[in-house]
């Protein structure tokens, strides 16, 4: 796979990845609601790739949240076409790498990253969902205001989490090689 073809990846770092990936997974099933047609608002899904990206950076996380986005479609199937399982599952994980790209303001990195996450479940539901619009209701306006729902809450509790939590502490335990 051409992300991990870098020798650097040590039984370290992929124990880690590995608890980080089992982490999203736990976390990914507890949730404040559910849409009805999928999506759903949870408790800080996102916080163990933040902090995976924050650590180890860019191509790991990529990773980390392809598989994070196929357990999710396993866990909790809900699919149309082969291309929206791609938009819906792995990539809106895989969003979580943008925040490597910005280290030091961790809460800013958190939101471009679900804003490139809600992108892509707002491509999805033009493209894929857009006939479960109401009669009137555009595609596109049905898509920002269902994706809005659950992406924006979502990311606002991430955000708090994040403020609360000792994120320098425990990424530099994360990174600490003799744990």
């Amino acid at each position: 796979m051409f992300l991990v073809t870098n020798s650097n990846f040590s039984a370290q770092i992929i124990s880690r990845t590995a608890l980080v990936i089992a982490m999203t997974a736990v976390v990914n099933q507890i949730h404040f609601f559910k849409m009805p047609q999928g999506g759903d608002v949870g408790f800080g899904t996102m916080i163990p790739l933040i902090l995976l990206a924050c650590c180890y950076g860019c191509r790991i996380t990529l990773l980390a949240g392809f598989i994070c986005g196929f357990i999710g479609l396993i866990m909790n199937p809900y699919f149309y076409h082969p291309v929206q399982v791609l938009f819906d599952y792995p990539f809106p994980f895989m969003a979580m790498a943008v925040v490597s790209l910005f280290k030091k303001r961790i809460i800013l990195g958190t939101v471009i990253a679900f804003c490139v996450k809600f992108l892509f479940h707002f491509i999805s539901g033009v493209v894929f969902f857009g006939s479960y619009a109401p009669e009137g209701i555009s595609p596109v306006m049905y898509s920002a205001v269902y994706n809005g729902t659950t992406v924006v809450p979502e990311m606002i509790i991430c955000c708090l989490i994040l403020h609360f939590l000792p994120t320098k502490r425990i990424i530099t335990a994360m990174k600490n090689e003799s744990i």
